[in-house]
């Protein structure tokens, strides 16, 4: 009894004093200041910039440049004069991709050294040129396809060779079966249109017959026929989706009924379900104990030891030692020893957690939209990333397009002619102006980076990056606040529901805003920049990956795992800190550091609590994610049918995708409603320990926690409280 007073004593002092006791404290203070204005005006001027940015950017920016395809002159495919023309269409696609990544190419809309035109649909079969175009005297009217050439160009009028047509690429000599990809003509690989028996024998590239022809074709483009066959894969995931969203949507209802009534409930089976958890998991490692032991016996006439085996990659040549089994059996005794001596002595607190999880659980029936408060911050953070995708594209847009004057192909003719760096106008650009370069063109480069915007557009994608995870970070602050300012409420309420104020969630909602905007800024910026850091050190472990040393990467992993950690404390600082601030008011730095000392003066319960609360929600989510994603599969795989409807399981293309999307979405419903719940066990275990530190159960100074906990700590209140 000495040595546990001895104990407290020195956490006392090495944790600062017990919260002392109130008269005038019952629940989250009222009266109460603005905290960290600094950090406050800060964090609205940054949001202030981030509007101005925002703004700069719309105003200079021109998304049209990424979501639509351009010709060689520069005109938008699928607006405009061109509105009845939405795809690109490249004269010789094997230039694209011998010169370039071709799905490069195509999206950065005419950095390609060929031909680029807007037509109406791809073509859909092989043609190619036929050899009597080439013989003097022929009409390249009767063997060109009009619909394929510059629009500018036409083959009735004009008095050129079929050669001179080609050289200056006015028009394609061959063309093969494409498909739109993101408004770009591509190889349709996919199918039986590259299928031998589908080509005509007389397609030819070239010079080529029709076998060479194809066979340079799968040649050049063999690196991204899986880009080419994405498309195609994914309209027929685009048509189960429009087949079976009704059935996804029900599944995700039913894993949001799932996961409530799951939460509620724990109020009566969190006992049992803590319990046989815990003994499930003995019973895993007293399983492990065995089959070891069986394992290790079955090898006893076995000579192989590690000195035989020496160094090698094939762990299974490892478990035909014996003495690897022998090594796994210590281990796992060890462990189970470790569990079970843990158990026997943390038994008390194991109850408290299971205390607190059930009175978490009350307190939720009591104020329920709680539960669906995670829909608010969903809203918030997709306004957050939205706001930053838009603006990303934005100024990655800004700035006009630089056209330069390129040879597509200098070995024809004589392009000296062309000045270094010489720009142009795709509108107005006429090859004639070069008639010893045939195929001088126009071509797109990059954007603009003159004037003082553009040359500032790194700087301010940066701090479009900061300003977000900033936002991000404050959007979970406030959950986070707000939720607990709720908790606490119920908590700090003597009679139970009666005294719970009126709207607890509204209540501390409008606090947080109205005084703490500061304070979750704080906190929010110290996240933000270990993020930033980590960000950073990612960024130069990819670039400098390949010319690293084994000093320097092990270097670098230290810097990563460490930060990594950082990040990790600073979130369990900053989550600790808003719950104080909800019901104290207190601004961040003493919240956070009444917080952390509160808990290191009770660090096992604080272990106990968090893996007993870990162990029973991972349980939860495995039960909704588990149990929905069998469902989705029995149903979506046609094993049981849909009641009363004529879905058909077997018209799904892919009937995994649904199930997957059904998984997915389960868990995120699931951890949204769970992370509630988190929230709440963390601020009432707060709640407990301060009630314990100020209050002694007498007349003046009764406890607020459960009758449940008093029974568990043997304690009660002498006499209720009196107004």
């Amino acid at each position: 009894m000495g040595g546990k007073k001895q104990d407290e004593e020195q956490n006392s002092s090495e944790y600062g004093s017990p919260a002392q006791f109130d008269p005038k404290f019952n629940g989250p203070i009222h009266k109460r200041s603005c905290t960290d204005i600094i950090c406050c005006i800060l964090f609205m001027v940054v949001i202030a910039g981030y509007m101005v940015v925002g703004i700069l950017a719309w105003l200079y920016g021109d998304p049209r440049h990424v979501l639509y395809p351009r010709n060689s002159t520069g005109m938008f495919c699928g607006i405009g004069l061109n509105r009845d023309k939405p795809n690109v269409m490249y004269f010789d696609i094997i230039k694209c991709v011998t010169g370039t990544n071709i799905m490069a190419a195509a999206l950065n809309g005419l950095q390609c050294p060929t031909t680029q035109i807007c037509v109406k649909s791809c073509p859909s079969d092989f043609w190619g040129l036929s050899p009597a175009a080439y013989l003097p005297g022929a009409n390249p009217a009767n063997f060109f396809r009009q619909v394929y050439c510059v629009a500018s160009f036409q083959l009735k009028d004009t008095k050129l060779t079929a050669m001179d047509i080609i050289n200056r690429e006015l028009c394609p000599y061959f063309n093969m079966p494409t498909s739109s990809v993101l408004g770009r003509c591509l190889p349709s690989f996919a199918g039986d249109a590259y299928n031998p028996s589908n080509i005509p024998s007389n397609f030819s590239i070239q010079g080529m017959n029709a076998n060479q022809s194809v066979s340079a074709i799968f040649n050049a483009t063999g690196n991204v026929m899986n880009g080419f066959n994405a498309k195609d894969v994914g309209l027929r995931i685009f048509e189960d989706f429009a087949k079976s969203w009704q059935w996804i949507v029900a599944a995700l209802v039913i894993a949001m009924v799932v996961s409530v009534f799951f939460l509620l409930l724990l109020r009566f089976t969190a006992p049992v379900l803590v319990w046989i958890l815990i003994v499930g998991v003995l019973a895993v490692g007293a399983f492990g104990i065995w089959y070891c032991y069986n394992e290790y016996m079955s090898l006893a006439n076995s000579s192989l030891t590690f000195n035989n085996v020496g160094f090698t990659t094939n762990a299974n040549v490892y478990l035909q030692v014996r003495d690897t089994w022998l090594a796994f059996l210590i281990i796992l005794c060890i462990v189970e020893a470790i569990l079970l001596l843990a158990l026997f002595f943390l038994r008390t607190r194991i109850l408290i957690a299971i205390a607190l999880i059930q009175e978490t659980s009350k307190a939720l029936g009591h104020m329920m939209s709680a539960l669906f408060y995670p829909v608010i911050t969903f809203v918030l953070l997709l306004v957050c990333v939205s706001y930053w995708g838009i603006t990303a594209l934005y100024l990655a847009t800004s700035g006009g397009p630089v056209y330069k004057v390129v040879a597509l192909n200098a070995s024809q003719g004589d392009c000296s002619t062309i000045r270094a760096n010489e720009t142009c106008d795709p509108e107005t650009f006429n090859s004639t102006q070069y008639p010893a370069c045939p195929s001088a063109r126009c071509i797109f480069i990059n954007y603009n980076t003159e004037g003082l915007f553009q040359k500032n557009l790194f700087n301010l994608q940066i701090y479009n990056a900061v300003a977000f995870l900033w936002c991000v970070n404050f959007v979970i602050a406030l959950g986070h606040c707000t939720l607990a300012g709720a908790f606490a409420s119920y908590y700090w309420a003597f009679s139970k529901p009666a005294d719970i104020p009126t709207f607890p969630l509204v209540q501390s909602f409008m606090r947080a805003l109205r005084y703490h905007v500061g304070s979750l800024a704080f906190g929010a910026l110290i996240l933000t920049l270990v993020q930033i850091v980590r960000i950073i050190l990612e960024y130069l472990d990819h670039k400098l990956k390949a010319t690293q040393n084994p000093c320097a990467r092990f270097i670098m992993c230290c810097l990563k795992c460490c930060f990594w950690c950082l990040e990790k404390f600073i979130k369990f600082i900053n989550r600790n800190a808003y719950i104080m601030i909800a019901i104290y008011g207190k601004n961040f730095c003493v919240s956070a550091k009444n917080a952390f000392c509160l808990l290191m003066r009770n660090i096992v319960r604080v272990v106990v609590l968090d893996k007993v609360t870990d162990l029973l929600l991972f349980f939860g989510k495995l039960l909704v994610v588990g149990g929905v994603g069998v469902l989705a599969f029995f149903f979506f795989s046609g094993r049981i049918q849909s009641p009363g409807t004529v879905f058909e399981t077997a018209a799904l293309n892919y009937y995994w995708m649904p199930i997957i999307t059904v998984i997915f979405g389960a868990y995120l419903i699931a951890h949204g409603f769970f992370s509630v719940y988190n929230m709440g066990v963390d601020t009432l275990f707060l709640c407990f320990l301060e009630d314990l530190e100020r209050n002694d159960g007498s007349a003046e100074k009764p406890y607020y926690m459960s009758k449940n906990l008093m029974k568990i700590l043997n304690k009660k209140n002498k006499q209720p409280k009196t107004g």
